[in-house]
């Protein structure tokens, strides 16, 4: 009886943070939409335009700060629902539905927040980003290309924050949504799967 508890409130929690997940990825995307109005992805342009972003335009403080919280809540949800999936496994297809997407789910998270590095242009972002071009140039094989990819070449100029952009603003937020989508969607379907089995198991009992 304990166990079944345990796994009921594993199962559940699993399907709140989902929830919660998919509201987080909502308000990063429908933030960094308004974001992107007034925001200017070059060297130069890009710290003045979040300086006036945060003083000039009406709420654009808040929107910034929900944009990052939301960003930094995505990541420590995503990591809490792995954990709390691995407690609860059920390996069933539905299960690993979920699971698979919450890993890629995790990663673009986290790749979401890296490509963010550098798109305030400061001094921080900047130095920070210079660091971790020599982690990604040490990949074996493909390092060197994907530093081309980032940078656009050899400097870190416009068309870095440019490719930055691009990936943190389309290809990765239309990732993390699709994957938000399809992971609360196993989760709900495991436990269509397992409210369907219980009653069955009473039906052949009673």
């Amino acid at each position: 009886m304990n166990n079944v508890q345990y796994a009921f409130v594993l199962r559940r929690l699993a399907t709140i943070l989902a929830v919660a997940i998919l509201s987080l990825s909502l308000t990063a995307a429908v933030t960094g939409i308004l974001l992107s109005f007034y925001y200017e992805p070059t060297a130069g342009g890009a710290y003045n335009s979040l300086r006036e972003i945060k003083s000039e335009i009406p709420n654009g403080w808040l929107i910034q700060r929900l944009h990052e919280i939301a960003g930094n809540g995505l990541i420590g949800t995503s990591l809490i629902a792995i954990v709390v999936m691995f407690l609860g496994e059920k390996f069933r297809r539905s299960w690993l539905t979920a699971w698979i997407s919450g890993i890629l789910l995790t990663l673009v998270a986290i790749a979401l927040g890296w490509t963010a590095m550098l798109l305030d242009w400061t001094q921080l972002g900047y130095w920070r980003f210079t660091i971790e071009l020599g982690t990604v140039e040490a990949v074996p094989g493909i390092g060197s290309l994907l530093r081309e990819i980032l940078t656009g070449g050899g400097a870190i100029n416009t068309v870095t924050v440019a490719h930055l952009y691009t990936l943190h603003s389309y290809i990765l937020s239309i990732g993390a949504l699709i994957l938000a989508v399809i992971h609360l969607g196993g989760l709900l379907l495991q436990e269509k799967e397992e409210k369907q089995t219980l009653i069955e198991s009473e039906a052949k009992f009673s």
